[in-house]
């Protein structure tokens, strides 16, 4: 590949068969990725044909209907492709995909919610931790970029209001304490690597409060890559005037990897 930069992009859609009704077809165009992946994707098998020429496609479906979900579209053939994280009690959600390439993995995530009242902070944690051993597993073997909805701020400089939400899902201690051990495992957070003290980018906002029309948002969605891979990064953004869903994509440009 030398020099060629690769576009990697990662868009929590809150529900592709709805975006698709308003115009993603052509922001998909636009944006022009070589790597395109999508989080909660809320269908089934057989309930959406998208025509993107040149791509090729990959989803993992949840058992339960219109929840959860998550695709790559890609321009470039994988080695091999994997669903879930390989625990069966975990991988019913269709949450995870990776894609195998010479030089590296591509792991899309949505990370589950722990939900009103921190119901599901179980289940997360479990997740946390079978998450990052999978992980593990693969930086093992090739250095990994690891995207997706990853479902926590992990400072305060990455939400709007960190003394009103602390305890809250997504910004528990817990939950940032796993995203911490995470990253001390080989990783970084691309977008605080370039913009270690940028403040009010946010990927998300609540539809309910109107949030979005005044900034009131966190940044939970997330490219990090092996530190291995450092060398290659061009650039992390944050696309937050792209409209259609609850969040906004992301985006990581990459150097001199060999596909």
């Amino acid at each position: 590949m030398g020099g060629i930069i690769l576009k990697f992009i990662s868009w929590n859609v809150n529900g592709l068969r709805a975006v698709v009704n308003k115009d993603f077809q052509s922001e998909f165009k636009q944006l022009d990725a070589d790597f395109f992946c999508i989080q909660e994707t809320k269908m089934q098998a057989g309930q959406l044909e998208l025509d993107l020429p040149g791509y090729h496609q990959y989803y993992n479906y949840a058992e339960r209907k219109g929840y959860s979900g998550t695709a790559i579209f890609t321009k470039h053939e994988p080695i091999s492709v994997h669903y879930g994280i390989d625990q069966p009690e975990l991988d019913t959600e269709g949450r995870a995909i990776t894609l195998e390439y010479q030089s590296f993995y591509l792991l899309t995530c949505y990370t589950p919610n722990s939900g009103h009242e921190l119901k599901r902070l179980d289940f997360r944690m479990k997740w946390d931790e079978a998450f990052q051993a999978y992980v593990g597993q693969l930086n093992q073997q090739k250095p990994v970029i690891i995207c997706g909805d990853l479902n926590v701020a992990h400072h305060e400089i990455d939400l709007k209001n960190p003394t009103a939400n602390h305890h809250n899902a997504g910004f528990t201690d817990e939950e940032r304490a796993d995203f911490t051990a995470l990253l001390d495992s080989g990783l970084i957070d691309t977008y605080r690597y370039f913009y270690p003290d940028k403040k009010e980018k946010y990927t998300w906002w609540s539809y309910r409060t109107k949030a979005r029309d005044v900034n009131s948002g966190w940044r939970i969605d997330y490219f990090l890559t092996s530190k291995k891979l450092t060398s290659k990064i061009s650039d992390a953004n944050i696309l937050s005037t792209t409209m259609g869903s609850d969040h906004c994509p992301v985006v990581l440009l990459m150097h001199n990897l060999e596909l």
